[in-house]
């Protein structure tokens, strides 16, 4: 009888009885302080391949979003069409993405509250607040490629609220309504496709057993919906993003090892939020290995425990149900491209999360119902306020990508991919010279390493070193022939060297591989313009300038190729347009008056020369 009989609801206590609306705003404000430091953070990691690229910033870039698969680095379009949205809004102030984020968490954990209390879970705010301030959460809510966490989160819970009242009334449009948020959760992020299974658990523990009519065929279309998106994800990360080769080369048994030490460690670090990592060591799954037995060996007898224990109560099972079935995706059973580093990661328990918190929040709940008011409080009050703190010092190590790769060295000194970022962030902050020692870490760490090879070979050429950087760029180019970008680069070194001859295929090679590489374009033209080919390579400068329309030099230089062939009104278009981007530039403003000067527009062409040589008075000796 009490195996299927329900689980009798517990009384509610003073925290299920809060106002919707000021649970909200004590989450949100509660959110917003412990996220102080990430707000006033900066791109990161790969932000920039979320936040809009130029190409998908018009109204036919939207509609690239739905319809080409590759537009995207991944094929969430109602992701990228918000990101899309809010470049529109505040183009590409950070300020405005991290409130967007950090709002996408408040709400849900307010609707996972509002979830936990339609249910009749004791504690059901006060999990909220757990999950709202619990540190394992700063990776998705601080950096802002993973608002595709926070978004689909929100999505996935509006979808089981709108299901539950569909489940308790059958209205077809409560179950309408949670179809469509179920949709967009699935092309927001594909972990989502766990939400029927997840509605099935609930009805089990809710009901004791699962009937067809009522609990299964409803959710059949779900589960097909989300297997079918499962299935474009798995070809799409394997096949665009590169989740595929010896890296991700696991047998089944050693699939299942690590499937069982992966569950153990996402729980001891919501248990133990200690030395939280952006990237966490990656493992050796080595089935010789005893021990490592161990953690699947746990698992098995955990279950086995929580079946036995249904006799007295479904929570503990439902509730690990839902944390494993929730990580399923990320257990190791299917390849996903950052197993290339680790096979963890603080984001990849987001959303599963929410199950322990519902479980902690109603156990502790309970358990704490026993104390004296006033300890009662205090506990109540203790734990947040813990969490919260942690939570504040976790989100500053995502203020800048210096700060975040040295953190994440420090805690990780084997990360050969934080070595390698951050000597990219050091490069592009004109710092080359410091970055030189952690791409020789980085090429320490991980051999080959054809992307290392590459960076290392372009700071060499930054810093004018190009013999050296030769060598890298060929073993870049030896170890990965299809690299457009080693090959454009390989160009640049052989130019350095005076080899015109050798640069010039180098740059064609790179746009055989990518037709649409800015870059390669206007290093050809540059190379074709100083053979004295510039009619020759015009058109490459043309290209260039149409694929990097925020890159002042690609104008300034498209503009100069113009003033070369006496295109005099082209030229001075270009000129205003790299004025556009770098107002401040007194080559510029020289080369536009030389420009307007052959315009017989004197007037202008006098006014740019004085602005010119305000701005840099050598000029007047040229």
């Amino acid at each position: 009888m009490a195996r299927t009989s329900p689980n009798p609801p517990l009384p509610p206590t003073t925290a299920t009885r809060w106002p919707a609306p000021l649970a909200f705003l004590l989450l949100f404000g509660l959110a917003f302080i412990a996220y102080l430091p990430a707000l006033r953070g900066g791109f990161l990691w790969d932000d920039s391949a979320h936040v809009t690229r130029t190409d998908l910033r018009s109204l036919a870039g939207l509609f690239r979003i739905w319809l080409e698969i590759g537009a995207t680095q991944q094929y969430y379009p109602f992701l990228h069409s918000t990101f899309w949205l809010e470049h529109r809004l505040w183009d590409d102030a950070v300020l405005g993405y991290h409130l967007i984020n950090l709002l996408q968490h408040a709400t849900a954990a307010f609707l996972f509250g509002l979830l936990l209390r339609r249910l009749a879970v004791p504690g059901a705010w006060f999990a909220a607040v757990l999950f709202a301030l619990h540190p394992v959460g700063v990776e998705s809510v601080a950096w802002i490629s993973e608002q595709k966490n926070t978004l689909s989160t929100v999505l996935y819970l509006a979808a089981a609220l709108a299901y539950l009242r569909f489940a308790d009334a059958r209205r077809p449009s409560a179950y309408t309504l949670a179809s469509g948020f179920f949709a967009l959760a699935l092309l927001t992020k594909t972990v989502t496709a766990s939400l029927p299974a997840a509605l099935l658990v609930i009805a089990w523990w809710r009901h004791g057993r699962l009937e067809w009519r009522r609990d299964i065929m409803p959710l059949l279309p779900w589960f097909a919906a989300g297997a079918g998106m499962g299935l474009l994800t798995a070809h799409f990360e394997r096949e665009f993003i590169g989740a595929q080769g010896a890296d991700f080369a696991l047998d089944f048994l050693q699939r299942g090892l690590l499937a069982g030490r992966v569950v153990w460690f996402y729980l001891g670090k919501l248990l133990w939020p200690a030395n939280l990592r952006l990237i966490y060591p990656r493992w050796t799954v080595d089935a010789t290995v005893w021990w490592q037995w161990l953690f699947p060996l746990a698992a098995c007898v955990l279950f086995v425990a929580l079946a036995w224990w249904t006799r007295r109560s479904r929570a503990p099972l439902a509730a690990a149900l839902l944390f494993g079935g929730t990580l399923f995706p990320v257990l190791g059973f299917f390849n996903v491209y950052p197993f290339l580093y680790s096979y963890v990661a603080d984001h990849f328990q987001y959303l599963a999360s929410l199950a322990l918190f519902a479980f902690a929040g109603a156990g502790l709940t309970q358990l704490l119902a026993w104390l004296p008011t006033a300890a009662r409080i205090g506990a109540f009050v203790a734990l947040p306020a813990t969490l919260g703190l942690l939570t504040f010092f976790q989100a500053g190590m995502y203020r800048d990508s210096e700060t975040l790769y040295r953190t994440t060295i420090a805690r990780n000194p084997a990360c050969w991919m934080a070595h390698n970022n951050l000597a990219i962030v050091l490069v592009e902050s004109s710092r080359a010279i410091d970055a030189l020692p952690h791409y020789e870490a980085a090429l320490r760490l991980r051999s080959p390493y054809p992307e290392a090879e590459h960076n290392y070979g372009l700071a060499l050429n930054r810093l004018g070193r190009f013999t050296e950087a030769l060598l890298r760029l060929e073993r870049a180019v030896a170890l990965k022939p299809d690299y457009a970008e080693a090959h454009n680069e390989l160009g640049v070194a052989l130019m350095g060297l005076n080899r015109t001859a050798e640069g010039h295929p180098e740059f064609e090679t790179a746009l055989r591989l990518r037709p649409d590489f800015g870059m390669a374009h206007r290093n050809l033209g540059l190379a074709l313009a100083s053979s004295g080919r510039v009619t020759e390579g015009l058109p490459h400068f043309e290209r260039a300038a149409a694929l990097l329309p925020g890159d002042s030099e690609v104008h300034m230089q498209l503009a100069t190729a113009y003033l070369v062939l006496n295109r005099m009104t082209d030229a001075v278009a270009s000129y205003e347009a790299a004025l556009r981007l770098d107002p401040n530039s007194a080559v510029a403003h020289l080369q536009l008056s030389v420009a307007l000067r052959k315009l017989d527009r004197f007037a202008a062409a006098n006014e740019h020369y004085q602005i010119a040589l305000s701005l840099d008075p050598s000029l007047a000796r040229r």
